[in-house]
């Protein structure tokens, strides 16, 4: 029950325990599993193709600086978006919208995150360190994306390709074209499914002039270029599996990924998204699960020492 003094003085601030909790929610840290199967796919190559070992301390340091960018980019799309957000039925409780949590909160969490990412990417290598406000920018950009652009899933498909890219040149301190390939199939992959998940926000986006795909061609339009985007996606990682002499477990996951992707666009229809959330969280995380089991398989079969 609250004193008579707290109902004077209003809501007590919150503790930092809470403050961490509320800031964690925010950036929906468990969403990391989406990108981290694919930099472990591109460190784990690199290091079997070096010299058919497992460098721990680098695999760590990718880790680290993946998460660290991952946080800093949702936080900073919560802040950049938090009055696009409480316009929006769907994003009205999100915990900057609420009050939960503060923006001078955010920010700091925001910028502690992008101090991990560069604290990691300044340990790996030099390369790394240098390119990293590279792929910084457009995790800054595609926020206001939707500002400017019918195509802010083209901008987040960018920001989410320099994963594998990063993630290989963490480990050899060199550009690759094998992890471009991946990096492609990433970014084609995530910007496809994000044309589904925008499907939902298609009212609220045409009311408030939110630019998107769903928002200016409509959900048919939508759904045939994430279909489209995820053939492509299919076809890059098998031209990512052809380029490093893959074995047939990973081109057993390849297959496990078709049927996922099949599986995604058929329970989700332009009349009918009630099943738009598992289509875009349930699926797309096992798909990055079960295709990095399946190459860290691989990898092991051909002689990774773990």
């Amino acid at each position: 029950m609250s004193s008579v003094a707290e109902g004077v003085a209003g809501p007590q601030p919150a503790r930092p325990a809470g403050r961490v909790r509320a800031f964690l929610r925010l950036v929906m840290i468990e969403h990391s599993v989406f990108a981290l199967p694919f930099a472990y796919i591109a460190s784990l190559t690199a290091m079997f193709l070096d010299d058919g070992s497992v460098h721990w301390r680098e695999l760590l340091l990718v880790t680290v600086a993946m998460v660290g960018l991952r946080t800093f980019a949702m936080a900073a799309n919560r802040i950049i978006d938090r009055e696009i957000d409480a316009r929006n039925p769907r994003t009205a409780g999100r915990e900057l919208v609420t009050g939960a949590l503060s923006v001078r909160t955010a920010w700091a969490g925001a910028l502690v995150a992008l101090a991990v990412f560069l604290g990691a990417a300044a340990l790996l290598n030099p390369l790394c360190l240098a390119l990293a406000p590279v792929a910084v920018v457009p995790m800054v950009v595609y926020p206001y994306g939707k500002r400017f652009t019918d195509f802010p899933h083209a901008i987040l498909g960018l920001a989410q390709a320099m994963g594998p890219v990063g993630a290989w040149i963490a480990v050899t301190g060199a550009w690759s074209w094998e992890a471009v390939v991946l990096g492609l199939a990433v970014g084609v992959w995530i910007g496809g499914f994000d044309l589904i998940f925008g499907c939902q926000d298609v009212a609220a986006d045409r009311a408030h002039g939110v630019r998107s795909v769903p928002a200016r061609f409509g959900i048919a339009a939508a759904l045939y270029g994430a279909r489209g985007s995820h053939v492509v996606t299919v076809a890059l990682l098998a031209w990512y599996g052809a380029l490093t002499g893959a074995g047939a477990p990973y081109w057993v996951g390849l297959a496990v990924v078709v049927a996922a992707f099949v599986y995604e666009h058929s329970i989700v229809r332009p009349g009918d998204l009630s099943r738009l959330n598992r289509a875009f969280f349930t699926v797309n995380g096992f798909i990055g699960i079960v295709l990095f089991a399946c190459a860290l398989l691989d990898l092991v079969l051909r002689g990774l020492t773990v």
